[in-house]
């Protein structure tokens, strides 16, 4: 058990529970104040618990015990202790007893959104990763597995639908208003798993047959009135479902499969076994109110959660260490889905750039952790773009050295040999080592080292040998708390272009291991030399990113314009070009301002990339995408003055829009199309293609620009549409953003998650009066103060993508970030502490602003008593 000023939990103290818990049985009586859950828990000692040992299970303030006791007789005073973090009994039996407890929980008060609450008048719960703690007295571990039954009984008028995890075994109506649903999950399961939802809710059903037969009852509950957008969901899951039979064999295993949209919701989703809870915005979607981006997004967060069945549910976690171990791997499952469902290239480039965006600055900044943590202080802060995003791409590089069919083998062998278990890290690397007959005990190093590996390969060439070499350099930093940096297994995909454009043979190879297309460089130094090359190629190096690195090398601007056009791999096309960009920011940035030389060359390499007939529009649209102000202070790193980059970049813009903008013109309109809204890819693409053409229009200047992005925000047919153009004019501050926002808010402020659109609006809005702007939306009497949706929306938004503003020389960004944080951390800990990540590259900025950013921590720090959520962030953000 632990409380509010718990110490550091370090992996090495693992250690089982003294107690098994064989089966536990609810019995849930809600009720609109105070709801009463009795609890029947089947314990055994394990064989080497010692007679006496104490039962200690975990608990929480918002739980007050009414009643309890061991086989049907109620406990003494003395043999038992309720605190405000857990119960103990003192001497429980030595052999296998029932432990009877009923406490009394108050949902309607539970704005932390932990445990049990009510969301506007629905009553759900979230477990992951101890809320079940506030819910009943319980090991709250994910080593815990039990057979869990459920009864719930509420009225019936508020309350008609009472789901849980499981198959449904019985219902009925009982006197005076009540009835009652029992729910029964066959599967042994943590309490992170455990979920129950009762409402008012409106519904869509379908069904899935299996590949084996089986017939599967799926439902989807949500505000009444919302039914007609959850069909793309519903829609969404059912290829989910076919897809991992195909992809990885893995079949649904329960009769039912059941979602609640609810609005109220710290995470995204939750994969609780058979019911899995959702924020509303990953489920909602229509044309009028949701983005391309949303029907997206809510494609793939249907496909992880389900996925999670098997990798998360069927096999779990020991501990919360091991927390990549279902997270990594099944974001990996769910970007695969994505890529099949709709490009791979252009998938693989959007998740590369999430990768960047939010991993590397965490990789790089004081919140730096492996993905396998050895210690924490607070589990909810674990929850991180490295254990997801980076967990990830360990994930691809296993699948890139075993290949397609070896990968394959050794998950079959992790679903066989784990099915049922809460597991580890290290398992899961021996499945794959015995099923491939590969070591891979150095390549474990990726889940225990922090950090971003910098790979350096600078090439020459021999004409008289026809040698070709590569150089080979790889340097992994210090992180907080680890000092002593191991080179990692870096898989490095790459081809040889010839002068010609074709790609490029060669003869024998020396140095380091290479198979075929695959360079498997695992130390500090190698040196590669390829022999029989007849002429210098240009090499195409990490193709398809094959490796979570910061890559430099010696190629010139004319060697990258040339991937640019000829690499037969779309993501190093694509990188050649941000490159090229970014070299001439960085240099300006620097004083060293760009040619109209360099500008022309990067401009006729982009206006071939949309000339191109071999490249989709969506590809497209990414291509001509330049590196936005945060990458361009990722690459700087030191020093930055976000007012500087900021200005360069809308110069670059400018230039090559003055050469660009008859084709961005001709591209505009011909993919503006007045089709009826479909979400597949080919109109997705189209409309990608379109929008981002107009915004680099209006952000470049171009003649007229504003007035079409006007023009297509009236007449917009689709919110995606809509979107756009309200972004391209308050991204530029055009003349006519301020009316178009107020517009775009009287529009549709009745609908919250449209209103959240609206929020990011103003909050990347990159004008001196966005923080006044901020302030007195949050201090609006209509203003929701404990929807996590709109507190982000707001404030996260402008953290994270706004740098100007948050990174303000005087201060205002830092201190209305940092009272924000101060004043949220009483009502809701995760939202806070998700919000002061926006500081973890504070230390990047030039010395005023950082100054200035360093006064606002402090200020926070000495503003009085924080959660432990928000004082660990805090702490390493100021330490690190």
């Amino acid at each position: 058990m632990r409380g509010e000023n718990e110490e550091t939990i370090f992996l090495k103290d693992y250690a089982e529970t003294p107690y098994a818990i064989e089966k536990i049985e609810l019995d849930v009586r809600i009720a609109p104040e105070t709801s009463i859950i009795r609890t029947f828990l089947t314990l055994a000692p394990r064989a080497a618990t010692a007679p006496g040992t104490p039962l200690v299970l975990d608990g929480a303030e918002t739980l007050t015990l009414r009643s309890i006791a061991i086989d049907g007789l109620p406990l003494a005073l003395t043999a038992y202790e309720a605190t405000a973090d857990g119960l103990t009994v003192h001497q429980p039996p030595t052999k296998r007893f029932v432990l009877e407890t009923e406490v009394a929980v108050e949902p309607e008060k539970n704005i932390k959104l932990m445990g049990f609450y009510r969301s506007s008048g629905t009553w759900c719960t979230q477990c992951e990763p101890e809320g079940f703690r506030r819910i009943t007295y319980y090991y709250d571990r994910p080593d815990v597995l039990s057979l869990f039954k459920v009864r719930m009984q509420a009225d019936k008028m508020l309350a008609p639908v009472l789901l849980a995890n499981g198959n449904l075994v019985e219902q009925g109506d009982l006197t005076n208003g009540q009835h009652f649903a029992v729910w029964e999950d066959p599967f042994p399961k943590p309490a992170y798993l455990f979920a129950m939802v009762a409402g008012d809710l409106g519904s869509i059903h379908d069904s899935f047959t299996t590949s084996s037969g089986r017939k599967v009852a799926l439902g989807i509950y949500c505000t009444h009135g919302k039914e007609d957008e959850c069909f793309y969901a519903m829609d969404s899951l059912k290829r989910s479902m076919a897809w991992d039979e195909r992809r990885f064999g893995r079949e649904y295993d329960l009769d039912i499969f059941n979602i609640v949209a609810v609005s109220d919701f710290n995470f995204g989703a939750m994969e609780n076994k058979g019911l899995n809870i959702f924020n509303d915005k990953l489920v909602f979607a229509k044309p009028e109110t949701a983005t391309d981006a949303d029907y997206i997004n809510i494609e793939s967060v249907i496909a992880h959660e389900y996925f999670h069945n098997w990798t998360g549910d069927r096999i779990t976690c020991r501990d919360w260490f091991q927390l990549c171990l279902k997270e990594g791997l099944t974001v990996y499952r769910d970007q695969e889905f994505s890529m099949d469902e709709r490009s791979r290239p252009v998938n693989r480039i959007e998740d590369v750039r999430q990768l960047r965006q939010t991993q590397f600055p965490e990789d790089g900044g004081p919140l730096a952790h492996p993905p396998r943590p050895d210690r924490y202080k607070e589990i909810n802060n674990f929850y991180t773009a490295t254990v997801y995003e980076k967990g990830a791409e360990v994930v691809r590089m296993l699948a890139t050295l075993l290949g397609e069919a070896g990968f394959r083998k050794a998950m079959d062998l992790y679903f066989e040999r784990h099915d049922g278990e809460a597991t580890t890290i290290e398992a899961f690397i021996k499945v794959f080592e015995d099923a491939s007959g590969q070591d891979l005990q150095h390549f474990q190093q990726w889940y225990l080292q922090a950090g971003t590996p910098e790979l350096d390969i600078t090439d020459r060439y021999d004409a008289a040998s026809q040698t070709y070499t590569l150089e080979l350099t790889q340097t992994n930093p210090p992180t907080p708390g680890q000092a002593d940096m191991q080179p990692l297994v870096l898989p490095i995909q790459f081809g040889l272009i010839g002068p010609n454009g074709s790609p490029m043979s060669w003869g024998a190879v020396s140095g380091a291991e290479v198979r075929d297309d695959l360079i498997v460089f695992d130390k500090a130094k190698a040196t590669v030399t390829f022999s029989g090359v007849p002429n210098k190629p240009v090499p195409s190096l990490l193709r398809g990113f094959s490796a979570p690195v910061k890559l430099t090398t010696n190629a010139t601007d004319a060697d990258q314009l040339f991937l640019a056009r000829h690499d037969g791999d779309p993501f190093n096309r694509w990188q050649a070009l941000q490159d090229v960009a970014m070299k001439l920011v960085v240099d300006a940035v620097a004083g060293k301002p760009w040619t109209d030389a360099q500008v022309g060359a990067l401009g006729d390499a982009l206006e071939d990339t949309l000339n191109s007939k071999e490249l989709d529009p969506a590809y497209k649209a990414l291509a001509i995408t330049l590196p936005n102000d945060l990458a361009v202070a990722r690459e700087i790193a030191s020093n930055v003055d976000p007012d500087r980059i900021h200005s360069i970049r809308k110069q670059l813009l400018a230039a090559v829009v003055g050469r660009l903008a008859p084709t961005l013109e001709k591209v505009y309109l011909t993919n503006d199309s007045r089709l009826a809204y479909s979400p597949d890819f080919q109109q997705t693409g189209r409309r990608s293609m379109k929008n981002t053409a107009l915004q680099v229009l209006v952000l470049g200047s171009a003649e007229g620009a504003a007035t079409l992005a006007r023009e297509q925000y009236d007449r917009a047919l689709n919110m995606t549409d809509r979107l756009a153009a309200l972004y391209a004019v308050v991204w530029a501050w055009t003349p006519d953003a301020e009316a178009l926002v107020e517009d775009f808010r009287a529009r549709f402020t009745a609908d919250p998650l449209v209103l959240d659109k609206w929020l990011t609006v103003v909050a990347t809005a990159p004008e001196p009066d966005v923080v006044d702007r901020m302030k007195a939306i949050l201090a609006a009497p209509d203003f929701p103060q404990n929807n996590p949706n709109r507190l982000r929306a707001l404030t996260a938004t402008f953290g994270m993508n706004n740098p100007t503003q948050f990174g303000r020389a005087d201060g205002a960004g830092f201190r209305f970030l940092a009272e924000f944080v101060g004043d949220v951390d009483k009502r809701n800990p995760q939202v806070a502490a998700r919000v002061l990540t926006a500081f973890r590259v504070w230390r990047s900025y030039e010395s005023v602003r950082r100054t200035e950013a360093e006064k606002a921590l402090k200020s926070l720090q000495e503003s009085g008593s924080l959660s432990r959520n928000t004082a660990d962030i805090l702490e390493r953000t100021l330490s690190g």
